[in-house]
């Protein structure tokens, strides 16, 4: 689509993408709504971030050894989150308080060997990760790229006090975001700019919008580099657009659209500035909307949202970054959650994100965004924001209905999607805004989480989501990685959804059908099991409810119950949580249920 619209304009006159006022407009900066709270999230900032987090050989070789990435990431993170923060607040202050911790950390990130994590490192996609870093041969991953974007800004807002202050240090950031991104994304072919029908995920949009932020800031004015760099990265994001449906679902689900379609929102913004009228027309594409409106159809309510695969069910707040997509596509869906989420959580919260905040970018995005925002909430508020309905999502098998207090995700699909869970026709349920039948999302990644060990990780394992084992006393024949296991017989009728389950399993002796059937009515969730398999099936229900039987039912604390057939067997395990990122979205324990049955089972959850 991008290269075509650019196929069709090629001599254009480029110009120049400008992210907010200079520091040096004042009246710009001094009357932003957030003012205050930014200034004293910076100085909160200074104060937490007094000493700088050691990046020691030692950290990164544990990966290297041991498989740990999150002792490395959680100081690397901390370094830009400080950063990217105490520049907002210089910018904000004028004052030039700040400048000499800024100074140090912008010289302790350009000291640092790799801009690349330990678990980024190799040259060649899905291969083994290299010990240690080539400093002659940069990776740019996805936080090379964007601690390129993260300096870029601090040279924009910032280069000349810091010139001042130490003499050099601007050019010292230019130098090391041109050695370290731009020139290898000119001169190398990383897998995630993309090569004809290869599949993209996240990594393309990601990656190309921090390239053309550095791109952007730090060659303003070279038209021929301007150029490379806009059918670079029109090409690149075509690449990711090609894999997406036309029903604009996100298969890496909610957590993983603000790095998807969120960030193909500003690198084609970007490129609207960069080769204007060219890309205009893009904005009018269904499927972008689509794409946009995507994480207001996954929203249950408050923090929470329909989660698959290592998609946490916190999945951050929305913010400025979808209110401006939502205008420029004219969502008012879309605007009208950003909108209310900005207004409750302004400063991000809550998200499992480990990354989150260091993108300085979108922290002045958001900035300059935030006036508009609280009148458009405020209309909001008295109008009454429009309320999602039921969708269906094809092109991944996702079916969302809402019914009452309820509502429930229901996956048909396969196990091939990007950062794949064995989940296959799982459900997740809510009542009342409140987790009711979970998925409880992935684990701190490891070196295991993206290996070919990958499934034997409990978490990815089709036994720990909402779905039968067979044999589980014997063989435990669960599901199978890969396209060709997927749900068969796939209907989506009004309220609910069909499918067989049996082929994402692969062979097991005896298994011709697994039919479940799902559907949603103002009382609960009917589930329905049914299959030709004749040995003993385990049926899994995950909760964060603790579940008893009672008189006959089986109730998830107070927020809901279902009649237990009485020839079913339930076992009730407590299952401990101590994984940090799983903690961030779930208490110290969790539970499943397995309920053992032959042939048939019917469950109303309600």
């Amino acid at each position: 689509m991008l290269t075509e619209l650019l196929d069709q304009n090629p001599d254009f006159a480029p110009g120049r993408w400008v992210p907010c006022p200079p520091t040096t407009d004042r009246d710009a900066w001094d009357t932003l709504p957030g003012f205050d709270r930014l200034l004293a999230a910076g100085n909160a900032a200074a104060r937490e971030g007094r000493r700088i987090p050691a990046l020691p050989l030692s950290l990164w070789l544990r990966f290297i050894r041991k498989g740990e990435r999150v002792k490395y990431e959680a100081a690397y993170f901390a370094r830009r989150r400080t950063l990217a923060r105490l520049a907002l607040a210089e910018a904000l202050s004028d004052a030039g308080q700040f400048l000499p911790q800024i100074a140090d950390y912008v010289w302790a990130i350009c000291e640092e060997s790799a801009w690349q994590l330990p678990a980024h490192n190799s040259y060649i996609r899905d291969t083994p990760q290299l010990p240690l870093p080539d400093t002659s041969r940069p990776v740019v991953d996805l936080f090379a790229a964007e601690t390129g974007a993260l300096l870029a800004m601090v040279h924009y807002l910032l280069g000349p006090a810091l010139d001042d202050y130490a003499p050099g240090l601007a050019a010292r950031i230019a130098r090391e975001v041109e050695a370290r991104v731009l020139r290898p994304w000119r001169a190398e072919h990383f897998w995630w700019m993309g090569n004809g029908d290869e599949p993209m995920c996240n990594w393309t949009p990601w990656c190309t919008q921090n390239c053309l932020i550095a791109q952007a800031l730090l060659h303003p004015h070279s038209a021929a580099a301007n150029r490379a760099a806009v059918r670079r990265a029109a090409y690149s994001l075509d690449c990711f657009l090609k894999d997406y449906g036309e029903d604009g679902a996100c298969s890496e689900g909610a957590q993983y659209y603000s790095h998807a379609a969120l960030c193909l929102y500003n690198a084609l913004d970007i490129l609207c500035a960069m080769a204007p009228g060219v890309f205009d027309a893009a904005w009018s594409d269904p499927k972008l909307r689509a794409m946009g409106e995507y994480i207001a159809n996954v929203h249950v309510a408050g923090p929470y949202y329909l989660n698959f695969a290592d998609c946490s069910p916190l999945a951050g707040a929305r913010g400025a970054r979808e209110f401006l997509f939502g205008r420029r596509v004219d969502s008012r869906p879309l605007m009208a959650l950003a909108a209310a989420d900005f207004v409750r959580w302004p400063d991000g919260e809550p998200t499992t994100d480990s990354a989150a905040g260091i993108n300085l970018f979108y922290l002045v995005q958001a900035a300059f965004a935030e006036a508009d925002i609280r009148t458009f909430a405020r209309a909001a508020a008295h109008e009454g924001a429009p309320q999602p309905g039921d969708a269906w999502y094809p092109s991944v098998g996702l079916r969302i209905c809402r019914r009452g207090a309820f509502v429930a995700g229901m996956k048909a699909g396969n196990n091939a999607d990007s950062h794949n869970h064995n989940d296959t026709g799982s459900v997740t349920l809510y009542k009342d805004g409140r987790p009711y039948l979970i998925d409880l999302g992935v684990e701190s990644y490891t070196q295991k989480t993206f290996s070919p060990q990958r499934y034997e990780i409990w978490t990815m394992q089709s036994s720990w989501h909402n779905l039968p084992e067979f044999d589980p006393d014997g063989a435990a024949c669960q599901q199978l990685p890969g396209a060709e296991y997927a749900a068969r017989e796939v209907h989506a009728p009004e309220g609910g959804l069909c499918m067989d389950l049996a082929p994402a399993y692969g062979p097991v002796p005896g298994l011709g059908y697994y039919r479940r059937s799902l559907a949603l009515t103002g009382e609960g969730l009917h589930l329905t099991d049914e299959t030709d398999y004749a040995g003993t099936v385990a049926m899994t229900l995950m909760s964060v409810e603790e579940p008893a039987l009672q008189e006959g039912n089986l109730c998830f604390g107070t927020l809901g119950y279902t009649p237990l057939p009485a020839d079913v067997r339930a076992v009730i395990e407590k299952v401990p949580v101590t994984d940090p990122r799983l903690r961030g979205a779930w208490p110290d324990a969790v539970y499943r249920t397995r309920l053992y049955f032959t042939g048939r089972l019917e469950l109303f959850l309600q």
